[in-house]
């Protein structure tokens, strides 16, 4: 099924993508695609394998299968090449410089502008600020310091500082107050229009659909159901499995 929503190339196309640790496979074959300007979603409980799909297309991790970006297969690149291609990984940890301060934390991300030669790099900084008014606030004080909101909003920040085309978010929402994860949703939700093409892995699958235009079922380690976000949503076996309890702490 197509989540492209006309009939240009998707920005991300994967094909039978196999991974995992070691001699233990994770991802028995996985397709999906992104259009550009999208939002996409994989939802899935714990263990399904969304972290190992995000660590294998970020090249994290090896994987067997084809990756296409930009319709450039970039299967065989390595991490540091496929940040240069401007994709960008926010992982589940986060894994921010906790002794460094805000700035300094962004001022790394911007890494992929300096080496293209960018000399306006740094005014990224000020999009970051705008975006997260209270990163700005917060521009001196250590990372280790910040709330969990905070340090996500920081480690969204960063990643934006390489200015990618595909920023690819683990698991946003996880150990957050339903408040900040609303904040964090509406800024998924602006950076969505600013034509970014997001593809978000949540447990949250409630808050993921309302931002996605596509959606997928990860179970097990092969994706079941997929579709348009808003018939997901009303899928009698999603709203059994995913929207009718309340979500589990992890």
């Amino acid at each position: 099924m197509n989540s492209a929503s006309n009939s240009t190339t998707p920005l991300l196309q994967v094909q039978g993508l196999k991974a995992g640790y070691g001699k233990a496979e994770v991802l028995h074959g996985i397709d999906l695609q992104a259009a550009e300007g999208g939002v996409i979603t994989v939802i899935g409980p714990n263990g399904a394998g969304k972290s190992t799909l995000l660590n294998a297309l970020m090249g994290v991790l090896p994987a067997r299968g084809q990756v296409r970006y930009q319709g450039q297969d970039i299967a065989s690149l390595s991490l540091e090449e496929r940040v240069m291609l401007g994709i960008a990984l926010v992982p589940e940890r986060r894994e921010l410089f906790g002794s460094m301060s805000v700035e300094d934390n962004l001022v790394l991300g911007g890494y992929r502008q300096l080496r293209r030669g960018n000399r306006d790099w740094r005014e990224q900084i000020q999009v970051v600020f705008d975006l997260f008014p209270r990163l700005k606030e917060r521009r001196a004080q250590e990372a280790g310091t910040l709330s969990g909101g905070e340090r996500q909003m920081l480690a969204v920040g960063r990643a934006l500082m390489s200015q990618p085309r595909l920023l690819m978010l683990d698991e946003p929402s996880l150990g957050l107050a339903p408040l900040v994860v609303r904040d964090i949703f509406k800024t998924i939700e602006r950076l969505s229009k600013t034509g970014v093409t997001i593809l978000l892995v949540e447990q949250n699958a409630r808050a993921a659909f309302e931002v996605a235009d596509y959606g997928y079922v990860l179970e097990m380690g092969e994706l079941g159901l997929q579709g348009p976000a808003t018939e997901l949503a009303r899928d009698p076996r999603v709203i059994d499995t995913y929207l009718g309890a309340v979500r589990k702490a992890a």
